[in-house]
């Protein structure tokens, strides 16, 4: 692997990143946290970690939180090539374990919360999906992430376990591409994560299946080695972890450990 060096930016990091990193500031004592500190988290923590990272700033005036939202397999290949961030976020432990075996982590990894898949159908379920037998059927137009993210590996699992071979007409980037597609009703139905649903709204409908409990994900955090705001990254990761960001977890559907 071509490491670049950690004055480069690894492409695909958010302009907010870059900017965010630039204003960071050290910590005035041992105990301070102040400054930016940058988190690298999957895109289907992006509703729970954006009103995590208001309660954060509200609770640490001074602190600024940015985030980089994607698939996880890209966000650790971003980190890996010198990308500045002091946190990452995975949906699944073996992007994360990709980032451990480079030595970029700082301490263990902890799982914080679990997810499991749902059948996203759009609002009224035009093309009448009862469940995953239903991603068989060739006249339908369905919608799965790429096979290297978490949500592509575990419908992968969850279509093996049921002898199912689905014939996805798209595969995106990351699930919050999928749920994009069954929002504007460009396809009948998705895998996506259950979290996923709920954030869709009244524009998307869910139906559970019970294939789903034998393809959880775990989801783990960890500091960076690399960190440019360490003090701040370990009392992120602390927070995450916290009865408070418990609740909102809760709330979004996630299944904590």
């Amino acid at each position: 692997m071509i490491r670049l060096p950690r004055v480069l930016i690894a492409a695909g990091v958010t302009a907010a990143a870059v900017a965010g990193c630039g204003a960071d500031s050290e910590p005035t004592g041992a105990d301070a946290v102040g400054g930016t500190v940058t988190v690298f988290a999957a895109a289907s923590l992006t509703e729970t970690f954006t009103e995590l990272g208001k309660q954060f700033e509200a609770s640490h005036p001074g602190v600024r939180v940015v985030y980089s939202f994607g698939a996880s397999s890209a966000l650790a290949e971003q980190i890996n090539q010198g990308a500045p961030a002091d946190v990452f976020a995975s949906a699944a432990p073996k992007n994360m374990r990709q980032v451990v075996d480079e030595g970029e982590v700082t301490g263990t990894p902890v799982t914080f919360v679990r997810n499991r898949l749902a059948i996203a159908v759009p609002k009224g379920n035009p093309g009448h999906i009862t469940g995953l037998a239903d991603f068989g059927r060739t006249e339908l137009a369905i919608a799965l992430c790429a096979e290297q993210v978490p949500c592509g590996s575990a419908a992968e699992t969850v279509f093996e376990l049921a002898d199912i071979n689905p014939r996805p007409d798209t595969r995106e980037a990351d699930v919050k591409a999928v749920l994009t597609k069954v929002k504007l009703g460009e396809v009948d139905a998705a895998l996506v994560y259950r979290t996923d649903v709920r954030a869709g709204g009244d524009q998307v409908e869910g139906i559970d299946f019970p294939e789903a409990v034998e393809a959880i994900n775990d989801y783990p955090v960890a500091p960076l080695t690399h960190a440019p705001n360490a003090t701040a990254a370990a009392a992120f990761v602390e927070f995450v972890r916290s009865d408070q960001a418990r609740a909102v977890f809760v709330q979004a559907g996630f299944d904590t450990p």
